[in-house]
């Protein structure tokens, strides 16, 4: 299984950028290299989440795509097929989801996250990119909190990201959605 330790590679420095008209594209094009590669694991759609899956939302240039699952024990097949496509498995959140990264922790260019379909997780990563989608002014709002976290948390991925909770537990429960 291709696994990554913090101790094997150090994590890029968190940098938000204004939005790029092609980060659609080149999650269309991840897509339809994954598709056939995890055929026999893929129990639904391959979305495109994350704040990149948002038009005009600045963002971490990283592309995140969740992948429907049937179950995670079903799925730990994909750590292996993933790994020759370039994707590093790391034990994140391993209680709902696999996750992985691409190239490599210090220089990220994609996310993937097998999620069972229909879980929580699913159903909130969804809720949250739509509802930005539909209301600019709360996609503005998140960039600016992004913005300002990336320079208190530049090197702590970790920190960023817990910062972030207050706000997007905030959003799904405004969305009509569960915020755990």
């Amino acid at each position: 299984m291709a696994a990554m330790s913090a101790a094997q590679s150090p994590d890029a420095a968190i940098a938000i950028a204004a939005y790029d008209a092609t980060w659609p594209l080149q999650f269309a094009r991840e897509r339809a290299r994954l598709a056939p590669a995890l055929r026999e694991w893929i129990a639904g759609p391959i979305e495109h989440v994350g704040s990149t899956a948002v038009p005009g939302l600045a963002a971490k240039p990283i592309i995140d795509i969740m992948i429907a699952v049937r179950s995670l024990d079903t799925s730990r097949g994909a750590v292996h097929a993933l790994a020759s496509h370039g994707y590093l498995y790391a034990p994140y959140r391993a209680e709902v989801m696999h996750w992985f990264c691409k190239p490599s922790p210090a220089f990220r260019t994609h996310h993937l996250h097998l999620v069972p379909l229909g879980s929580p997780l699913w159903r909130e990563r969804l809720l949250f990119r739509d509802y930005l989608r539909r209301h600019p002014a709360t996609a503005d709002e998140y960039a600016v909190l992004k913005r300002h976290l990336a320079t208190v948390h530049p090197g702590d991925r970790e920190a960023y990201t817990d910062a972030k909770g207050p706000f997007i537990r905030a959003v799904l429960e405004h969305a009509g959605g569960r915020a755990g």
